[in-house]
């Protein structure tokens, strides 16, 4: 059986390029596309894509998601049949700073996706959300049930709006989507700006890093190989837009109306700030410099996901442990740093 073309929206960036590298090794042949933004360190960006490229089976183009023309012309020309629409303006607290910036790639860009994957008739249609979304909710763990429309940052607006507009297309042109909302990802070739890159790259050069709410803030830390496997499970679970409403068992958010749903994918396990540093400190063998801090604007004090229907989906689970995680991440930062 031939392996289906996938277009990967963000291959240079942290989760595109691990989704891509995974799809490439089971044999799919993959179209890359990315803006190579300068929001971090460009060079990492090309070292992710140059890693790709050694594979015959990937090319990849540089372009913004907004340029619509250029775009469609990759889309046109590769002809896939399946979408993983992964590119986004990423970052929490950025979004204080430049939220225009997450109009223009969120929104817009999304927008240009989905009007590719629609005229194309692709199979199914992936995009990335995050847990983000979940905004001000307090019960927890989160599920995909959940009413999600407290959203504190233009970052997580964003999001919840793309998974809007994915639903209204899903609905109105029978497009297969799915949505899948990660909970704090980490691991090798991670961005510069998550905390576990800052934490390991300060504590070496023995600067402080700085903790916010004074550690007392849990995440749900999902390693990067963990969440593509998830990803590229959901390619398999094309979601049917159901006959009524009846049909849909309780764990699942596929809706009435469409061929859409929402996944949650996390590890299932909340892990506290200050275990999460001791962890660093541990597999550095070096002590931080702490420096704790009130709460930032827009941040949450936990995540936590429900990962049940990803696994009545696929029969898959994330499982890492975040000690684990942060070990295989120290060599890798030690190796391509040299440190």
């Amino acid at each position: 059986m031939t392996k289906p073309r996938v277009l990967v929206t963000g291959t240079a960036g942290f989760i595109g390029f691990h989704l891509a590298r995974l799809l490439l090794e089971e044999g799919f042949i993959v179209r890359g596309y990315d803006g190579m933004t300068d929001y971090y360190d460009v060079a990492l960006k090309r070292r992710r894509h140059a890693t790709l490229l050694q594979n015959p089976n990937f090319a990849a183009t540089e372009g913004m998601l907004e340029d619509r023309e250029t775009f469609d012309g990759v889309a046109d020309d590769f002809r896939p049949d399946v979408i993983v629409h992964l590119a986004a303006q990423a970052g929490v607290r950025y979004s204080l700073e430049n939220p225009r910036a997450y109009i223009d790639a969120n929104i817009v860009g999304t927008f240009n996706v989905m009007e590719a994957a629609r005229r194309l008739e692709v199979r199914h249609l992936l995009m990335a959300s995050t847990s983000s979304v979940y905004g001000a909710n307090e019960d927890m763990p989160f599920s995909e049930q959940d009413k999600a429309d407290t959203q504190l940052t233009i970052y997580a607006a964003t999001k919840k709006a793309t998974e809007s507009m994915g639903h209204s297309y899903a609905h109105l042109w029978n497009l297969p989507t799915t949505m899948f909302r990660f909970f704090t990802v980490y691991g090798t070739w991670g961005r510069p700006d998550l905390a576990l890159y800052k934490f390991v790259d300060a504590i070496l050069d023995d600067r402080p890093i700085d903790i916010y709410n004074h550690g007392e803030m849990y995440r749900d830390f999902t390693y990067v190989d963990d969440l593509v496997r998830g990803i590229r499970l959901l390619i398999d679970a094309v979601p049917q837009r159901p006959a009524s409403a009846d049909e849909i068992p309780e764990w699942d958010s596929l809706s009435p109306v469409a061929p859409f749903r929402v996944v949650n994918i996390g590890n299932s396990d909340k892990v506290r700030l200050l275990d999460f540093i001791d962890a660093i400190e541990e597999s550095l063998g070096k002590t931080a410099i702490r420096n704790y801090m009130e709460m930032q604007k827009g941040d949450v004090p936990a995540t936590w996901a429900d990962a049940t229907l990803l696994q009545e989906l696929t029969g898959y689970r994330p499982q890492t442990d975040f000690k684990d995680g942060i070990a295989r991440f120290v060599a890798w930062f030690r190796e391509y740093h040299g440190k």
